[in-house]
Formats: C-alpha cells, sequence, structure tokens
C-alpha cells in the first residue's frame, strides 16, 4: 500500500476509536452504533491491508447499521476513491461532512481528494478549517497537505508559508520538514536543502522519497560520500521504488557523461 494511503487509515484508526467511546446522536439503537463502529474497524484494517473488496463489504455493513455514521461514510469515501469510484467518493465525503460539519479529519481528508482532483482552492478551504480546529491532533498534517496542494497550483510562496506555519505548529513534523527541503532544492538553496533533509533524518525513518532527494541534494553540494551514503540506503532498502529506478537511470547518465 502506498505511504500516503497508509498515513491516512493510521489517521482514520485514532479517528473511529475515538469515535466509538463518544457515539453522538443520530439513528439507530446504541446495538446498532457498536455493530457499526466494529465494522468500520475492521473496515480500516482491511483497508491497511490492501484488501479492499473485503473493506468494501464491512464498510458497507457499517453504513447498512448505522447510514448516519459520519466516519463510516468519510471512510468509505476515501475507500470509494481508492478503488477508482470518484463519484461515490465525492458523495460520501460530502454526506460524511454534513452529518459532521465540524469533523477536522474528514474536511483534512477531503481536501486531499479535491486537492488529487486539481480542486486546489476548494482544497485550501478544506485544509483551513482542519487547521483551525484548536483540539485537531492533525493540525501539522493539514497544514502540510494545504502547502502541498498550493505547490500543484503551483504558488511556491504559498507553500512555503503553509510549510513554515506546520513547522512552527510542531517543529519535528517529517513530511514538513522533507518538503521544506524539496522546496529549497527546487528553488536552488541547497544548504538550506540540506539542514531540512538532515532535520528529516533526525525525527523519521528514511523513505525513498527522502534518500532520492538526499542524493541529489548532496550532489548538488559536492558530498559524494554523502551522495553515496543516500544512494546505497536506496538501493537496498527501496529497491523496487520509482526513485530508486530514476537513481539508476541517473546513474547511467553520469556514467556515459565520463
Amino acid at each position: 500500500m502506498n505511504r500516503f494511503l497508509n498515513r491516512l487509515v493510521a489517521a482514520l484508526l485514532v479517528s473511529a476509536l475515538s469515535a466509538c467511546s463518544t457515539v453522538p446522536g443520530g439513528s439507530g439503537s446504541p446495538r446498532a452504533k457498536r455493530i457499526a463502529d466494529t465494522n468500520i474497524q475492521l473496515g480500516i484494517a482491511y483497508m491497511r491491508q490492501g484488501d479492499f473488496d473485503t473493506a468494501l463489504v464491512k464498510l458497507q455493513k457499517a453504513l447498512d447499521a448505522d447510514p448516519d455514521s459520519a466516519t463510516a461514510n468519510g471512510t468509505l469515501a476515501i475507500l470509494y476513491e481508492n478503488i477508482g469510484e470518484d463519484q461515490l467518493a465525492e458523495k460520501h465525503f460530502k454526506k460524511a461532512l454534513r452529518l459532521s460539519p465540524k469533523d477536522p479529519q474528514t474536511h483534512n481528508n477531503y481536501g486531499q481528494y479535491l486537492c488529487r482532483h486539481g480542486e486546489y482552492t476548494q482544497a485550501l478551504e478544506q485544509f483551513k478549517v482542519a487547521a483551525g480546529d484548536p483540539l485537531y491532533p492533525g493540525i501539522a498534517a493539514s497544514l502540510t497537505n494545504a502547502g502541498i496542494c498550493a505547490g500543484n497550483i503551483p504558488d511556491a510562496k504559498q507553500a512555503e508559508d503553509y510549510f513554515r506555519k506546520a513547522l512552527e505548529h510542531d517543529q519535528n513534523y517529517p513530511n514538513a520538514l522533507l518538503q521544506m527541503a524539496n522546496l529549497m532544492f527546487t528553488q536552488g538553496n541547497n544548504m538550506a536543502a540540506r539542514a531540512y533533509i538532515q532535520r528529516f533524518d533526525g525525527v523519521s525513518t528514511p523513505s525513498a522519497e527522502s534518500l532520492w532527494l538526499g542524493v541529489r541534494i548532496e550532489n548538488t553540494l559536492g558530498d559524494m560520500n554523502a551522495a553515496g551514503n543516500y544512494a546505497m540506503q536506496l538501493k537496498n532498502n527501496f529497491p523496487k521504488t520509482k526513485e530508486a529506478e530514476s537513481l539508476r537511470e541517473w546513474e547511467n547518465e553520469h556514467r556515459r557523461r565520463q
């Protein structure tokens, strides 16, 4: 399962567990809500495993038990997007927001959906709502998502502003550090890019994305030992990723030029 979905289902699981402890009023008996909550958790677990067919069955059972569950609708929306059913995803995102209009996790998830579909202005509004909830534990994530979305416009200044706000909220938030490193590198500010990637390395497990970025930063700065270390980790730990393929192509091109 891709890194984005893995992070997302982890956030959903926390949200679902929280919903179980404080179930709001709505249709269905307490027993029906317990059945729905159980199936939501099972659906999320199957999504984490990449078993979307079984996840869909479980989430549909959750909705059968409690059609007014915002968590079930929001989770089902994510699942539908992942299996290419965008119209159904949109429908369930909107229903989840009607049922729970102040839920920051749903606003964040819907913002990501909108951004992936090119609706950048609407997506940024969703992220602002999510990040505006002082009790939401995902404020740094929503601000970082807003920065990524602004970068897709493209608006590098706005993207940087959002990343900096995310780091003001949580100076060690890994994805904000990684995004700032990438932004600084694309702008040619290689020393700043190095500083951010080193901060990322200090608080997070390396990813294919971070290692490939580290290779390019250190190569540009002329530290071939550091670049080689990043490259070795990328080849050994993530050999089948697109970043590893880019590294192999880059190395082959470098050899041809010698």
